[in-house]
This record gives C-alpha cells, structure tokens and sequence, in this order.
C-alpha cells in the first residue's frame, strides 16, 4: 500500500486552516454566525434557503412532487446558498439551521413561523403536513421511515467519507479511499439487493424514501458524483440503475434537481425559484441571453 508519511497526532488538536483542502476557506471547529445578514422572504407560504447539492436536491424533488398533486400550500421560494462563499454562516441562516448546513426551511403558513433543518427532518415534516409520500400502514410506514434514517446514517461515509477522500483531499491517501470505496460498494449493495424484491425502497410506492436515497445513490449511479462511476463500477448495481432511471424520468425530479443549482449546464441552472414559470423563463441559459433577469 502506498501511503503517505506516518502521522502522529498531537496530545492535544489544533485547528490548521490549511488542512482543509478544496473546502478549507468554509471549515471551522465553532459554530455561529461570523456576519450579519438577514435572509430574504418570498411570498409564498414555504420559504427554503439551500443549494443543489444531494441534501438539497431531496427538499426540492419533494416540494416539485407535492406541488405535481396540487397541493397549493407547498408553493414556495428557493434561495440560493451559496456555501463557498459562506452564506450559510450568516446571522439570519443560522437563526434558521445553527449547525449552518443546507437545506434549511421556514415554514410561515401558521400564525407562529416553524423552522425545519436537516433534509430528513424537512421531507418527514412536509409528509406529514400535506399527507404524502408517507405511507399510513404501520408496517410499509416502518419500512419507508427505515430506508429514510438508513440514507441519514450511510450518506457520509458516500459524501464526508469516499467523496472527500477520492475527490477533494489535498493528497491522495491510499487507505481512505479504499475504505471508503469499500464501504460506498457495501452501500450499494444492500440497495440493489432491496430493489431486486421491490420496486421502490418502502415497496411498491414511490415515498419520502426514495427521494432521500435517490439524489445520492441515484446520483452516483448515474455518474453525477465524484467522476467514480467506473472507479466504482457502478453499472453492476442493476437494480439500482433500474430504480435510478425510473426516478430520473418523473418531471417533478427534473425540476427539483434544477432548483438552486449553481454550475453544470446552463440551461439546468434555475438560482432562485420563485414561481412554477421560472422554469421557462429563468433558467442561466436564458438569463445569459438577456432574455430576464435572475
């Protein structure tokens, strides 16, 4: 194994800014706020501040799904975090999630303003409150609320884990990686054998289940993340490619994933998203046209 030089840690830890690697300018061992800045307020009843990453992406799938069935009370403003630049360790932000992560949502349909972070948390409030995509049965319920919390607990050995190491890490550490990978594999593994017995996660109905698994394990199987798709071999997950698929073609997954995305193809870039016709006519491909304005 090829590795880097040994370390050995320190009695005591201490914090170099250096260390961080590609994300060392947003990193920090506090909490809190470092500026002051107020969030904007839309007009709508749900007011959800996030960026396009998988835990956003789940939030906006589900808001574009409940309002796919016409639940008027799921309108809502997205705007755009942009954590690079660390507008999630604004005053107003972390008012609304102090532990300063997207997404984070507000919901002000109420006589008293209800703020929800975590992306687990927000999509089982928002099933909750319009009454679906959340089964009612107690067993199928179990198994929906199971996969949810699974996708909670397996993601950051996929994201903090094998993603930070293969893709973002200052130096390539051969160990990491290969733990990580195995883990992500081990991951993928326990999906597909699930999808081979049901056609969706909790059974044979779409739910919040699968909107949180989807935008990372879908992702990655589609070759969305880290460029690990052959490192991975992700295409012997057959299962999980049919799933994969099947989810990406809903009209409501393609919106949502459109929603406060900030790179890739411009025409799939919507920043803000405040009414269903910003789709037409706010996507970056337009604006960069001169045809509206972000």
């Amino acid at each position: 194994m090829n590795d880097s030089p040994t370390y050995t840690p320190p009695k005591v830890w201490k914090w170099n800014k250096e260390n961080g690697g590609r994300f060392a300018n947003i990193n920090r061992p506090i909490a809190g706020p470092t500026h002051d800045k107020e969030l904007p307020v839309g007009r709508h009843p749900l007011q959800l501040y996030s960026l396009a990453t998988p835990n956003g992406v789940k939030v906006t799938v589900m808001l574009e799904e409940l309002l796919a069935l016409r639940f008027g009370g799921a309108e809502y403003d997205a705007w755009l975090i942009r954590i690079t630049e660390g507008d999630q360790f604004g005053s107003g932000f972390v008012g609304v999630n102090p532990n300063s992560k997207i997404p984070a949502l507000m919901d002000r349909s109420g006589p008293r303003p209800i703020r929800v972070f975590e992306s687990g948390s927000i999509l089982l409030y928002l099933a909750e409150k319009f009454g679906a995509f959340l089964p009612t049965d107690a067993a199928t319920r179990a198994e929906c609320l199971s996969w949810l919390f699974w996708q909670m607990g397996s993601a950051p050995y996929l994201g903090g884990g094998f993603g930070h190491f293969y893709a973002y890490a200052p130096m390539k550490i051969e160990y990491a990686i290969d733990r990580f990978a195995m883990e992500v594999k081990r991951e993928l593994d326990v999906l597909d054998r699930r999808l081979a017995l049901s056609e969706y996660l909790a059974g044979s109905d779409y739910t919040i289940a699968d909107m949180a698994v989807w935008p990372w394990y879908g992702a990655l199987a589609k070759g969305w993340l880290y460029e690990a798709a052959e490192f991975l071999q992700v295409q012997e997950y057959a299962n999980v490619q049919r799933w994969t698929d099947a989810i990406a073609a809903r009209s409501a997954v393609q919106r949502g994933r459109k929603v406060n995305r900030a790179w890739g193809d411009l025409s799939d870039q919507l920043h803000e998203r405040h009414d269903a016709g910003d789709f037409d006519t706010k996507t970056q491909d337009k604006v960069m046209n001169g045809k509206t304005t972000s």
